[in-house]
């Protein structure tokens, strides 16, 4: 077992507060009517790639031996570089989900009474979410000493976000039409964008 290692005690500690985070906002956001749902088999299994990655890999290679293959070691200091991404990535997870309140769904899907959050972390940014998701995996690869625990969540990610955010930007266009296109221009997509000079 790796657990009694302190940066793998300290990443359990920041993985439960992940899932906490999304716990709290699927529970404030239940009992919400849906207008619109792109739950189809494609974002099924995009949600279900992640699992492993994010859930299952990091926790056996924290409390097993199953994993020891792909095991490798790293300097002291980079599972702490890992810890400071990780801790960044949690404060934008939150974060992004404070500022969307009620329009957050785990899903592609839109509300009753869904509005476009321009405000906040989405006044310069318009994934803030995917940028922690991103932030996470490189994280979670820098501070686990696993080839599977550490990085296997990077190709998941990535094909989900490759995948899932056309459909996500043409929803919020076909719902928000030029005001969410005037969005678009002014915001980054995962950083944002740089200030014009005069």
């Amino acid at each position: 077992m790796n657990i009694a290692e302190p940066p793998n005690i300290a990443f359990f500690i920041t993985w439960i507060v992940y899932f906490g985070i999304r716990h709290v906002f699927i529970k404030r956001t239940e009992g919400e009517k849906k207008t619109l749902s792109k739950m189809d088999g494609v974002e099924r299994l995009l949600l279900l790639a992640m699992v492993p990655g994010i859930m299952v890999l990091p926790l056996l290679y924290l409390f097993s031996s199953v994993l020891s293959l792909a095991d490798y070691s790293l300097p002291p200091i980079v599972p702490w570089i890992g810890l400071s991404v990780l801790f960044g990535s949690l404060l934008m997870f939150w974060r992004s989900h404070s500022d969307l309140g009620q329009n957050w769904s785990v899903s592609i899907e839109l509300r009753e009474g869904h509005e476009l959050v321009t405000e906040g972390i989405y006044g310069r940014i318009r994934h803030p979410m995917y940028t922690s998701i991103w932030l996470w995996a490189i994280g979670q690869g820098l501070t686990l000493e696993n080839w599977l625990a550490g990085w296997a969540v990077v190709p998941a990610f990535a094909l989900m976000y490759f995948l899932r955010l056309p459909r996500e930007e043409a929803m919020m266009c076909e719902k928000f039409g030029d005001q969410y296109r005037e969005y678009m221009k002014r915001t980054g997509r995962l950083l944002p964008k740089p200030e014009k000079t005069a």
